[in-house]
């Protein structure tokens, strides 16, 4: 039996397992044996005489941004109205067969946008193209999921399930779990929190599926077996995502105003340029970065040239966009010598 044929065994044993309290042991080991496999199928395969042709594009500008999306929703007509770059658009299906790089200059900063090749069901698995386009989007800042709004909620379910499965985390933060793999001592299990889906008895036998008999693990938050997995595994990718709906001009006012109202999302239509620019705005949000202006001594400041960085940045990270030397000869201030009114 293939790897594939285990996975689909395991996830229709899911599916037809109620969950319970007396479950929860075998749906956890399931769970971990189905990691397991997923990751085995996505590590390349070491008999190949070639690599393969892959989507080799340098990483430019201020972020990186992702359009993924099934065939024909309209990626390759935002990646045209979005920058200077033409992509090939037309009424069929698979117009675009490689990955087409494009250019966002958006508040004095160069946002670099990825038009990838429309990926169908099963792209996880490696159908179309879809190892190539998912292994571009895990090295992006954000994701960008194009929909079709007359297309309903399927289309989003079903590209959420295939990110979902290659470790891909959507709008989702890392588990506050420690975990410290040791050469001996067991298992050491304790938690800061009431755990109501985890259990030392569950963590044990998904460790022990690992193979791990000896490691220290902290709860710092009530997670979920899966988080638990996602933590063992290490290799996961959290990373924001905007769904956007486009072809909203072909659709009721009562299905756009829903649309709108879910969390995450934006309403487009890239064929009569509606909402182009809100979407900018929250992309700019989602890609949390600032604008950072330096001005020479007695002088104002230049407005023109922005230095881009992300939210939280410090005065190092500054000095070294300016000059990698800049850091070492930065001089902080001096502590003031005034007495504290608080003293």
């Amino acid at each position: 039996m293939g790897i594939l044929e285990k996975i689909s065994e395991i996830e229709k044993e899911i599916a037809r397992t109620q969950k319970n309290k007396a479950t929860e042991y075998h749906l956890g080991l399931l769970k971990a044996k189905l990691a397991k496999y997923r990751a085995q199928l996505l590590e390349p395969s070491k008999s190949a005489s070639s690599k393969g042709e892959g989507f080799d594009v340098m990483k430019s500008g201020d972020a990186r941004v992702a359009l993924i999306g099934f065939p024909s929703v309209g990626k390759s007509t935002f990646l045209s109205l979005m920058t200077s770059t033409a992509s090939e658009a037309a009424s069929y299906e698979f117009t675009t067969l490689t990955c087409i790089p494009g250019v966002i200059e958006y508040k004095g900063a160069n946002i670099q946008l990825l038009d990838l090749p429309g990926i169908i069901e099963g792209a996880a698995q490696g159908k179309g193209r879809g190892r190539q386009v998912i292994a571009v989007a895990r090295t992006a800042d954000v994701v960008i999921m194009m929909l079709d709004a007359t297309k309903g909620e399927v289309q989003r379910s079903l590209l959420e399930k295939e990110l979902e499965s290659v470790g891909i985390r959507l709008n989702k933060h890392k588990p506050n779990i420690y975990f410290k793999p040791k050469k001996g001592g067991g298992i050491s299990f304790n938690s800061t929190v009431t755990l109501t889906q985890c259990s030392e008895k569950l963590v044990q036998l998904i460790l022990h599926e690992y193979k791990i008999f000896n490691a220290e693990v902290l709860f710092r938050e009530d997670c979920s077996p899966d988080e638990f997995i996602d933590v063992i595994v290490g290799n996961r990718v959290y990373m924001p995502c905007l769904y956007v709906y486009n072809k909203i001009d072909q659709i009721s006012m009562e299905e756009v105003d829903r649309l709108a109202r879910k969390p995450n999302s934006v309403v487009i239509s890239c064929g009569m340029k509606l909402n182009l620019d809100y979407l900018l705005e929250m992309l700019w949000e989602y890609l949390a970065l600032t604008c950072i202006y330096t001005k020479k001594r007695g002088q104002r400041p230049d407005f023109t040239d922005a230095i881009i960085l992300r939210k939280g940045a410090s005065v190092e990270h500054v000095c070294h966009r300016i000059h990698r030397s800049l850091a070492s000869q930065f001089k902080a201030p001096a502590p003031s010598t005034a007495r504290s009114g608080w003293a």
